[in-house]
């Protein structure tokens, strides 16, 4: 039920109050608190070409407007383009013995749409080479361009001057002196200030557009031959080519291949990494990888009997363990008010202010910013992400379930365990009444279900219940405590049991 491509009938709480199954979560383990991808913030990493793999520098990548150099795609259907070889008479046509001379094209297997169709010359060379349309407004998004840079520059070189005013205190030994730049300057016989290249002057406006009084006639061709959609470009193809906008099917040229993007999720809350891949663009490894399939038991639905209101059903779920630790999970009553979570939140901020207090955590010692270098000055300059504060589940619930009072064990994942006949060798007691069976990391809970008597025929019947778990962090052990860090992780989760067949 939390498969990637299968229905949510099973969903967890984020800290946000949005519900989402438990393959699209992220688990922090520095806050021990679920995120969705609204709760993490995305940056990205590298650029690269799902085609010939090549890695681009972010520089690079933007100057090149974040397209492959060598890769294109079909302008028709937007598939990789092959390069195929064609002949071209023999090289030395004198010569009877001579070769034929090859000849390179770009083809799409799957339209069969070809370089030869828009009259693209052959070239000599398999790679490169291939000549580009040049855009007729390019010289007028040029200069839009350079004036909203120097707009933007001159805006940015305005707020630095108001924060050079507003400073009362003595950054460096050279403002305490007087001695500053622009004095040595002025002594040597340099201007006092050095204005940049792009504001020499006062930014260079271009030329307004003006519209056209005089429009020229639609060709009489539209009113008289009927239109052959075969030779007209669809919206697709013309947005795929902005600069260009072809509008028959003979204006259709190759398009470079967009590049794609390695990306890392950082928890706004503490700033960490939940997932970061390799950066190599071969290799679809991670470097850190939390999701919370890994770290929070899953729960699935096995059987339901039929639903009907103010009768108790008999439910069957299943819980895995995905931990190499043993876990004890415990039920709890729903609470879907986002004040549990407010809470938490409190005692972490008491916490750092009491030990702040205390003087037990050490604070860096006061630098010049003249000192430091610029990689650093980056770092402190950068903003925190904005958090997202915990709020009210916006969700139904329309059933009740009996609360178990025993706890149920899950002992830790074991991979050769599945291929074992041999029966498990922990000996665990359970409830009968509440655990059905189990085997390795896996248990099946029963649970009752009473759906509420004012429902309606076929109305969707969703109940909820907090799941409490051991969760043991191997991360923060220190050198004093080597034993594993366990805390008890709440889990509230909602389950899609069907429609109501009845009331009786």
């Amino acid at each position: 039920m939390a498969h990637i491509v299968g229905p949510a009938v099973v969903k967890y709480a984020c800290t946000c109050g949005l519900l989402k199954p438990i393959s699209t979560l992220y688990f922090c383990r520095y806050c021990c608190q679920l995120r969705c991808g609204f709760c993490v913030c995305h940056e990205v990493d590298s650029h690269f070409c799902g085609k010939c793999c090549e890695n681009l520098p972010s520089s690079e990548a933007r100057l090149k407007k974040n397209r492959c150099g060598n890769c294109y795609i079909c302008p028709s259907c937007q598939q990789e383009l092959s390069t195929r070889i064609g002949s071209k008479g023999p090289a030395n046509p004198e010569d009877p013995k001579s070769a034929p001379k090859k000849m390179y094209y770009l083809s799409c297997l799957y339209c069969r749409w070809s370089s030869r169709d828009v009259g693209m010359p052959d070239q000599s060379a398999a790679t490169g080479g291939w000549p580009d349309r040049d855009n007729v407004h390019a010289n007028r998004l040029q200069e839009i361009i350079e004036m909203y840079r120097a707009v933007v520059l001159a805006e940015k070189q305005q707020k630095e001057k108001d924060k050079k005013k507003q400073r009362g205190k003595y950054l460096s030994y050279t403002d305490r002196t007087g001695v500053t730049a622009a004095a040595l300057r002025k002594r040597i016989g340099l201007p006092a200030d050095i204005q940049h290249s792009l504001l020499k002057g006062k930014p260079k406006e271009p030329e307004p557009a003006l519209a056209k009084e005089e429009v020229e006639d639609l060709p009489e061709e539209l009113l008289t031959k009927p239109i052959n959609l075969m030779e007209v470009t669809t919206i697709d193809q013309r947005l795929l080519q902005p600069d260009l906008q072809p509008t028959t099917v003979d204006m259709l040229f190759p398009v470079h291949k967009q590049l794609s993007i390695k990306r890392s999720l950082r928890c706004r809350s503490c700033e960490h990494n939940v997932s970061k891949p390799e950066y190599n663009p071969n290799s679809v490894k991670f470097k850190i990888q939390l999701f919370t399939y890994y770290h929070v038991p899953e729960i699935r639905i096995v059987t339901v009997e039929p639903l009907r209101a103010g009768r108790s059903s008999e439910l069957i779920i299943k819980f895995t363990n995905p931990t190499q630790h043993q876990t004890t999970i415990t039920f709890l009553p729903l609470d879907l008010s986002s004040e549990v979570i407010e809470d938490s939140y409190k005692k972490e901020e008491t916490a750092e202010s009491l030990l702040a207090s205390l003087n037990l955590i050490e604070k860096p010692p006061l630098v010049s910013l003249s000192s430091q270098p610029s990689s650093l000055l980056s770092l402190s300059s950068r903003q925190p992400s904005i958090t997202i504060k915990p709020r009210d589940i916006v969700q139904e619930v329309n059933a009740d379930v009996g609360i178990p009072s025993s706890k149920v064990i899950l002992p830790p994942r074991d991979d050769a365990a599945e291929y074992d006949d041999s029966g498990d060798t922990h000996n665990i007691q359970d409830d009968p009444k509440l655990v059905v069976w189990r085997k390795s990391n896996k248990a099946f809970v029963k649970l009752l279900v009473t759906p509420k008597e004012n429902l309606e025929l076929n109305a969707e019947v969703v109940v909820g219940f907090t799941m409490q778990h051991i969760y043991t962090n191997t991360i923060s052990t220190t050198v004093e405590n080597k034993e594993p860090d366990k805390r008890n992780h709440n889990v509230r989760v909602f389950l899609t049991l069907g429609n109501l067949v009845g009331s009786e």
